[in-house]
Protein backbone atom coordinates (compact mmCIF):
# COMPACT_ATOMS: atom_id res chain seq x y z
CA UNK A 1 0.00 0.00 0.00
CA UNK A 2 0.94 3.54 -0.91
CA UNK A 3 0.92 6.11 1.49
CA UNK A 4 -0.02 9.34 0.27
CA UNK A 5 2.35 12.49 2.29
CA UNK A 6 0.01 15.15 3.65
CA UNK A 7 2.48 18.38 2.22
CA UNK A 8 4.61 19.73 4.94
CA UNK A 9 3.56 23.53 6.41
CA UNK A 10 6.89 24.58 4.52
CA UNK A 11 5.94 23.27 1.32
CA UNK A 12 2.68 24.45 1.35
CA UNK A 13 4.06 28.27 2.29
CA UNK A 14 6.47 27.69 -0.34
CA UNK A 15 3.34 27.19 -3.02
CA UNK A 16 1.55 29.90 -1.68
CA UNK A 17 4.89 32.25 -2.53
CA UNK A 18 5.86 30.75 -5.77
CA UNK A 19 2.27 31.46 -7.28
CA UNK A 20 2.21 34.25 -8.86
CA UNK A 21 -0.54 36.89 -7.97
CA UNK A 22 1.44 36.72 -4.62
CA UNK A 23 4.90 37.81 -6.59
CA UNK A 24 2.85 40.43 -8.63
CA UNK A 25 1.20 41.71 -5.59
CA UNK A 26 4.09 42.42 -3.61
CA UNK A 27 5.83 44.22 -6.74
CA UNK A 28 2.92 45.93 -6.79
CA UNK A 29 3.12 47.42 -3.54
CA UNK A 30 6.86 48.37 -3.57
CA UNK A 31 6.09 50.13 -6.72
CA UNK A 32 3.24 52.08 -4.94
CA UNK A 33 4.76 53.15 -2.28
CA UNK A 34 7.80 54.29 -4.75
CA UNK A 35 4.76 56.21 -6.69
CA UNK A 36 3.49 57.70 -3.73
CA UNK A 37 6.68 58.96 -2.87
CA UNK A 38 6.97 60.99 -6.52
CA UNK A 39 3.28 62.18 -6.39
CA UNK A 40 3.74 63.65 -3.21
CA UNK A 41 7.01 65.42 -4.24
CA UNK A 42 4.95 66.75 -7.25
CA UNK A 43 2.24 68.09 -4.91
CA UNK A 44 4.22 69.73 -2.38
CA UNK A 45 6.92 71.08 -4.89
CA UNK A 46 4.86 71.85 -7.75
CA UNK A 47 0.94 72.06 -6.79
CA UNK A 48 1.52 73.24 -3.41
CA UNK A 49 3.55 76.65 -4.81
CA UNK A 50 0.85 77.11 -7.34
CA UNK A 51 -1.93 76.86 -5.14
CA UNK A 52 0.02 78.68 -2.62
CA UNK A 53 0.45 81.64 -5.42
CA UNK A 54 -3.15 83.18 -3.80
CA UNK A 55 -2.27 82.46 -0.30
CA UNK A 56 0.58 80.64 1.79
CA UNK A 57 2.57 77.82 0.31
CA UNK A 58 1.49 75.33 2.76
CA UNK A 59 -2.03 74.10 2.10
CA UNK A 60 -1.85 72.86 5.63
CA UNK A 61 -2.05 76.02 7.16
CA UNK A 62 -5.43 76.72 5.14
CA UNK A 63 -8.40 76.50 7.99
CA UNK A 64 -11.44 77.92 9.15
CA UNK A 65 -12.37 78.91 12.78
CA UNK A 66 -15.72 77.15 13.68
CA UNK A 67 -15.99 78.36 17.23
CA UNK A 68 -13.92 81.43 17.95
CA UNK A 69 -11.61 82.55 18.85
CA UNK A 70 -9.15 80.37 17.22
CA UNK A 71 -5.25 81.55 18.74
CA UNK A 72 -2.62 79.16 18.44
CA UNK A 73 -1.40 76.31 17.50
CA UNK A 74 -0.87 72.72 18.55
CA UNK A 75 -1.65 72.41 22.34
CA UNK A 76 -1.84 75.69 22.89
CA UNK A 77 -5.03 75.98 20.31
CA UNK A 78 -8.03 77.58 21.08
CA UNK A 79 -11.24 77.42 19.74
CA UNK A 80 -12.38 74.85 17.15
CA UNK A 81 -10.59 75.00 13.56
CA UNK A 82 -11.28 73.55 10.11
CA UNK A 83 -7.68 72.34 8.16
CA UNK A 84 -9.38 72.41 4.78
CA UNK A 85 -6.10 72.96 3.57
CA UNK A 86 -5.00 69.71 4.53
CA UNK A 87 -7.94 67.72 2.94
CA UNK A 88 -7.50 70.21 -0.14
CA UNK A 89 -3.80 68.92 -0.39
CA UNK A 90 -5.20 65.20 0.01
CA UNK A 91 -7.36 65.74 -2.14
CA UNK A 92 -4.73 66.69 -4.94
CA UNK A 93 -2.72 64.21 -3.79
CA UNK A 94 -5.51 61.88 -5.12
CA UNK A 95 -6.69 63.45 -7.98
CA UNK A 96 -2.97 63.18 -9.37
CA UNK A 97 -1.97 60.14 -8.59
CA UNK A 98 -5.68 58.49 -10.03
CA UNK A 99 -5.05 60.61 -13.36
CA UNK A 100 -1.30 59.05 -13.17
CA UNK A 101 -2.38 56.04 -13.06
CA UNK A 102 -5.09 56.39 -15.48
CA UNK A 103 -3.28 58.15 -18.27
CA UNK A 104 0.03 56.17 -17.61
CA UNK A 105 -1.28 52.38 -16.91
CA UNK A 106 -5.04 51.80 -17.51
CA UNK A 107 -5.65 53.40 -20.73
CA UNK A 108 -2.92 51.85 -22.59
CA UNK A 109 -3.24 48.64 -21.13
CA UNK A 110 -7.02 48.68 -21.92
CA UNK A 111 -6.35 49.92 -25.67
CA UNK A 112 -4.09 47.08 -26.04
CA UNK A 113 -6.14 44.24 -24.66
CA UNK A 114 -9.05 45.77 -26.93
CA UNK A 115 -6.34 45.83 -29.95
CA UNK A 116 -5.54 42.03 -28.71
CA UNK A 117 -9.24 41.15 -28.65
CA UNK A 118 -9.72 42.77 -32.04
CA UNK A 119 -7.30 40.64 -33.43
CA UNK A 120 -8.64 37.29 -31.69
CA UNK A 121 -12.12 38.02 -33.02
CA UNK A 122 -10.54 38.76 -36.97
CA UNK A 123 -9.28 35.26 -36.70
CA UNK A 124 -12.25 34.11 -35.71
CA UNK A 125 -14.19 35.60 -38.13
CA UNK A 126 -11.98 34.44 -40.81
CA UNK A 127 -12.33 30.86 -38.99
CA UNK A 128 -16.03 31.13 -38.91
CA UNK A 129 -16.21 31.92 -42.69
CA UNK A 130 -13.63 29.61 -43.80
CA UNK A 131 -15.80 27.13 -41.71
CA UNK A 132 -19.38 28.14 -43.11
CA UNK A 133 -17.80 28.11 -46.50
CA UNK A 134 -16.58 24.43 -46.05
CA UNK A 135 -20.17 23.49 -44.56
CA UNK A 136 -21.64 25.08 -47.59
CA UNK A 137 -19.78 22.93 -49.65
CA UNK A 138 -20.24 19.97 -48.13
CA UNK A 139 -24.00 20.98 -48.37
CA UNK A 140 -23.96 21.51 -51.77
CA UNK A 141 -21.89 17.70 -52.27
CA UNK A 142 -24.57 16.38 -50.22
CA UNK A 143 -27.32 17.89 -51.67
CA UNK A 144 -25.65 16.61 -55.39
CA UNK A 145 -25.60 13.27 -54.22
CA UNK A 146 -28.64 13.22 -53.35
CA UNK A 147 -29.98 14.07 -56.47
CA UNK A 148 -27.55 12.41 -57.92
CA UNK A 149 -29.52 9.13 -56.48
CA UNK A 150 -32.60 10.13 -56.72
CA UNK A 151 -31.83 10.34 -60.66
CA UNK A 152 -30.41 6.79 -60.37
CA UNK A 153 -32.78 5.36 -58.83
CA UNK A 154 -35.78 7.06 -61.49
CA UNK A 155 -33.57 5.53 -64.18
CA UNK A 156 -33.26 2.08 -62.63
CA UNK A 157 -36.86 2.12 -61.60
CA UNK A 158 -37.62 3.03 -65.41
CA UNK A 159 -35.49 0.23 -66.73
CA UNK A 160 -36.98 -1.96 -64.26
CA UNK A 161 -40.35 -0.95 -65.31
CA UNK A 162 -39.89 -1.24 -68.99
CA UNK A 163 -38.50 -4.98 -68.34
CA UNK A 164 -40.88 -5.71 -65.96
CA UNK A 165 -43.83 -4.57 -68.74
CA UNK A 166 -41.99 -6.28 -71.60
CA UNK A 167 -41.54 -9.56 -69.21
CA UNK A 168 -45.56 -9.05 -68.73
CA UNK A 169 -45.92 -8.76 -72.83
CA UNK A 170 -44.23 -11.86 -73.21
Amino acid sequence: MSEKKEPSVWQGFKAFLMRGNVVDLAVAVVIGAAFTNIVNSVVKGIINPLVGAFGTKNLDSYSSCLKGPCTGTGDTATGVRILWGSVLGATLTFLITAAVVYFLMVLPMSKYLARQEARRKAKEGTKEVVEVTELEVLKEIRDALVAQRSSGRTGQTGQTGQAGQAGQAE
